[in-house]
């Protein structure tokens, strides 16, 4: 049986490319924000069709959102979906010195 590759070795590996590193430093924000609503939606124990009930939609938007490649979500829906999982939105912008 072949031997199982570590993800963070293969991350690693990946990120060493100059141009591999600049597409996934591109998706930092669709990643975080994906990775955000994924770790409060847990929290909750609740399911993406709950979520979706909870904000008046369709499971399909909250797989959309919850898609780290997505880069179309509106302020208004990371609005709805933070109340909706008792959180609090906070957005920043951070200066690169």
């Amino acid at each position: 049986m072949a031997k199982l590759k570590n993800w963070d070795d293969i991350k690693k590996k990946w990120l060493a490319d100059p141009e591999v590193k600049a597409a996934y430093d591109a998706l930092e924000p669709e990643f975080q924000v994906a990775s955000e609503i994924i770790k409060a939606r847990s929290r909750l124990n609740i399911t993406q069709e709950d979520l979706a009930k909870r904000i008046g939609t369709k499971g399909s938007s909250v797989s959309r959102v919850e898609s780290p490649g997505y880069d179309r979500v509106s302020l208004a829906m990371l609005k709805k979906i933070a109340k909706a999982l008792n959180c609090r939105l906070e957005i920043k912008l951070i200066g690169e010195y």
